[in-house]
């Protein structure tokens, strides 16, 4: 598409969709499901990596980094001081400056802590790292984020995991006509038209990942997942018609020659 790449921080990418590596059934799957949404970014939550594997690899072992960027998260986190550890860990064993932050506030519903999660990106944007948090859809909290020097922000669509799809478009397109940064859509995705509705609200990139591992074929849902970030933001960028609330007709109506309705029977 004639389309500029998504910039976040130094790292430039083709592809606006973001994948993840959790609830696949086999990483054989995951992996030809990754490799099916043609996404340039796959997400690992760093606390939930095992490095007692017998065969002595770990899921990053599964991921062909040659073609993928690694976007480590912290996952699991409840507090901005184990979130910046996190973080750190994640450096030091993927050599790269990139963090998806992410620190709970309620476990049931999974929502972020927005004030242990501001804590913890300006800490972490302090020690240097190119930093993405996952956020409530508040356009208050997205530009203290922005402020505080993160290089996009990453507001849900609808609750991790839920599928609901974009629940409030509004708020959504409030932080996007607000932001300076790039706004990527995290969780809540379930298929494809959810996709594209994102999109076509002007996000910059969509990140999912239960949408693609828990449908009943992942790899054919990870090719639909590709073909509707596509769609959405060419329709996004083409500009949709006006909505109106009377018909217009497709036909011009000038130069046609007049008839008089049909009599009724």
């Amino acid at each position: 598409m004639d389309d500029e790449p998504l910039v976040i921080g130094a790292h430039t990418f083709r592809s606006r969709l973001i994948v993840g590596t959790g609830k696949y059934p086999t990483l054989a799957i995951m992996k030809a499901a990754h490799e099916a949404s043609g996404a340039e970014v796959v997400t690992v939550a760093i606390r939930r990596m095992h490095l007692d594997d017998k065969s002595g690899k770990t899921l990053v072992d599964y991921i062909d980094r040659t073609k993928m960027t690694v976007l480590p998260n912290t996952a699991g986190c409840y507090t901005a001081k184990d979130a910046v550890l996190t973080a750190k860990l994640a450096r030091e064993a993927l050599g790269t400056d990139l963090i998806k932050v992410e620190v709970i506030g309620d476990p049931e519903t999974l929502y972020p802590d927005t004030r242990e999660t501001i804590a913890a990106c300006e800490q972490l944007v302090r020690d240097g790292f190119t930093v993405l948090p996952y956020i409530g859809d508040d356009p208050v909290a997205c530009k203290r984020l922005e402020d505080a020097g993160c290089a996009a922000v990453m507001p849900l669509a609808a609750p991790i995991g839920s599928g609901l799809g974009v629940c409030n478009p509004y708020s959504i397109r409030i932080i996007k006509e607000r932001a300076g940064i790039p706004v990527i859509v995290d969780a809540g995705v379930g298929t494809a038209s959810d996709a594209a509705i994102a999109m076509e609200l002007g996000v910059d990139a969509l990140l999912m990942n239960t949408g693609i591992a828990a449908a009943r074929d992942p790899v054919r849902m990870a090719r639909a997942m590709k073909a509707a970030v596509e769609a959405g933001r060419d329709a996004f960028l083409a500009g949709r018609m006006p909505k109106r609330l009377f018909a217009s007709a497709s036909s011009p109506l000038q130069d046609l020659i007049a008839t008089e309705p049909a009599p009724r029977a």
